[in-house]
C-alpha cells in the first residue's frame, strides 16, 4: 500500500512518524526507492520521533509499550540514516505530540489517525487526495510543515 503511494511521486515525499519501522520491515528496498525518487528530482522530507523526548516516552506509557516505542524510533532513524548523503533527502527528528502519522506523495497522502492508548497499527488510515485548495489535504500538509519546523536536522 505505502510503496504504491511513493513509487509514482515526482515532486515531493513527506513522511512524519514516531517510528513506522514496518515500512522498512515490509519493504526492504524502501531506501532504494526513496533514493531513486530523490535522484529523479523528488524532494524528500522524513521526520522521525526523538526517542529521548518526553512525548515519545509518554506515548510508550499510554500504549503500554514501555521503552518499545523509543527503541523503534532509534531503529527507524538507523534505517533512514543511510539516506543522509543522498541529495534531495532531508532527515529530522521531532519531539512533538504526534496525533497522526503522515505519508505524502505529491497530491496524495495516507494519514494514520492515532487512537489514544493503541499502537498506530491498530488505528485507521485515511487515503486523502488534494482536490481543492484549503481542504483536508492542506490541513494535514500544514500540520506536517509545522512539525517539520520544530524538528532538528540529524547530524551525520
Amino acid at each position: 500500500m505505502f510503496v504504491n503511494l511513493l513509487t509514482p511521486a515526482r515532486d515531493r515525499i513527506d513522511i512524519l512518524v514516531y517510528a513506522a519501522v514496518f515500512l522498512h520491515e515490509a519493504y526492504p528496498r524502501l531506501n532504494d526507492l526513496l533514493a531513486e525518487r530523490a535522484e529523479a528530482g523528488c524532494a524528500i522530507r522524513i521526520a522521525v520521533g526523538d526517542a529521548d523526548s518526553a512525548n515519545v516516552q509518554q506515548r510508550g506509557r499510554e500504549e503500554k509499550f514501555g521503552h518499545g516505542i523509543e527503541s523503534r524510533c532509534r531503529l527507524a532513524l538507523m534505517h533512514y540514516r543511510a539516506l543522509q548523503a543522498t541529495p534531495g533527502v532531508e532527515l529530522r527528528t521531532h519531539a512533538t505530540t504526534l496525533y497522526n502519522s503522515i505519508f505524502r506523495a505529491d497530491d496524495e497522502m495516507y494519514v494514520n489517525a492515532h487512537v489514544w492508548g493503541a499502537n498506530a497499527y491498530g488505528a485507521p488510515v485515511w487515503h486523502l487526495r488534494r482536490t481543492v485548495d484549503g481542504g483536508l489535504f492542506d490541513t494535514y500538509t500544514d500540520s506536517f510543515d509545522a512539525v517539520w519546523q520544530t524538528g532538528r536536522p540529524v547530524k551525520g
